[in-house]
Parts: structure tokens; C-alpha cells; sequence
């Protein structure tokens, strides 16, 4: 039965990774990949030799659905892998799954790493609900977005890159309440791991004195029942 497999892959230390996904990587007949290089370090470490094809953001479209034709027609068993992380979660993935469900191709996913539970764990805030929304639009909506965000009464958990957070960080509290906790997690499970706690005013101090650095994930407290509207401008 044709099959793809969606392989979870360490965001950072490589012994963070299943004896199933190991086992996988090595029997599929191919493993798709984000980029080729990146997985081949994780594969050269464990030995594995396994083809590796490249499916990125860029070529995805053109692709996805050749691709699965592929598997389908030749009843094959592939392997699709991001640079860290869960495949589809911010990262390509989605069109290909999509299109192997509707040519009755099975779908299996590997539990496995992700940085979002360990950044919303770690920060210590209330975590039986919470809303993930990947990264912010850079530009266009990212301003109503962030204000529709502020009055969540659940955690909000973003991705960001470094040379935005300083943005982030000032967008947030001009926008939030003054006492909204925030923690950033950098590095997760690497050598230089952290997680900076505080408001956004002691956050933007910290950060412009210490350039962040590596991936980033960004957890925001809920926002108080008391006053879950947007901060007015003064």
C-alpha cells in the first residue's frame, strides 16, 4: 500500500529523534526534504543512506501533485521531512498531504519534535488552552492581527526570526496591556538554549542590548478577563 510518511526531525540536538523515525528513514524509498543538505547531516550522523529529493516552499507547487502520482502509480513508501520539526507546521507540507489523502494514499504521521510545547511549557503559563499562529504577515494585516491576538483569553504561541523580534516586541507593547507576561525561547534543546521572561518594555531592553540570535518561538500570556481590549494610544 502506498504510503507517506510524515518524520519528525530534532530542532536541535540530534538524539531528539524516535527509533520508529530512525527505522523509517532508513527503509522508505525516498525521503523528501527541505533541504537536502541540512537532512543529511541528521542521515550521515545515523548512517543512513537513503535518497533525499528536494521539496521546498519554492518548487512545492510545481511538484506536489507529480509527486503523488508517483507514490500512487508505483506504490511507493516516501518520507517527508522539514530542516527541524514537524513537516506541514510552518514549514511545506500541507499541499502534499492533501494530495496523497485524495489519491487514497495513507497519511502517517510520526509524533515527534516540535518546538511549540516545550517554548509554552517552559514559560510557565497557563497551558490547558492555547492558539498557535505560526509567524505574523510581515507587512499587510499584521498590525489587526496582533490587536485581534491581544484580547485571547488562551496563551499565543508565534514563530519569529531575530532580526524581528525587536519589531515584535514594540509592537506588542504599544498594543498590550503594560503588565502582559511574555517568554521567549530561543535555541530550544541546543547548546545556547533560553527563555527570557518579563513584560515587552523588559523584554525590549534585554534584546537591544543582547542581539537575539537562532529560532525563536514567542509565548504571550492570556490576556486578563478584566481588560481583554486592545490598549489605547495615548
Amino acid at each position: 500500500m502506498p504510503r507517506l510518511y510524515i518524520i519528525p526531525t530534532p530542532i536541535g540536538n540530534l538524539k531528539d529523534i524516535t527509533l520508529r523515525a530512525l527505522e523509517l528513514l532508513k527503509s522508505v524509498d525516498y525521503i523528501l526534504a527541505e533541504d537536502t543538505r541540512v537532512v543529511k547531516k541528521l542521515l550521515n550522523h545515523y548512517e543512513i543512506n537513503t535518497q533525499v529529493r528536494s521539496y521546498h516552499q519554492h518548487n512545492e507547487h510545481k511538484i506536489y501533485k507529480e509527486i503523488a502520482q508517483q507514490i500512487n502509480i508505483k506504490d511507493q513508501q516516501v518520507g517527508l521531512v522539514s530542516d527541524a520539526g514537524t513537516p506541514g507546521i510552518s514549514d511545506p507540507g500541507f499541499l502534499l498531504i492533501r494530495e496523497a489523502i485524495i489519491n487514497n494514499i495513507k497519511v502517517v504521521c510520526l509524533p515527534g519534535p516540535t518546538a511549540i510545547i516545550p517554548a509554552l511549557i517552559q514559560s510557565g503559563f497557563s497551558s490547558d488552552c492555547f492558539v498557535f499562529d505560526g509567524f505574523l504577515p510581515h507587512k499587510k494585516g499584521r498590525k489587526s492581527k496582533l490587536e485581534a491576538l491581544s484580547k485571547e483569553d488562551r496563551a499565543v504561541v508565534l514563530y519569529e526570526s531575530p532580526h524581528r523580534l525587536i519589531k515584535l516586541l514594540q509592537e506588542i507593547n504599544e498594543i498590550y496591556d503594560s503588565d502582559r507576561q511574555i517568554a521567549i525561547s530561543r535555541e530550544i534543546s541546543k547548546i545556547y538554549e533560553e527563555t527570557k521572561i518579563g513584560t515587552a518594555s523588559e523584554l525590549l531592553d534585554h534584546f537591544l542590548n543582547n542581539k537575539p540570535k537562532g529560532e525563536i518561538v514567542v509565548v504571550i500570556e492570556k490576556a486578563d478577563k478584566k481588560s481583554q481590549k486592545t490598549k489605547s494610544k495615548d
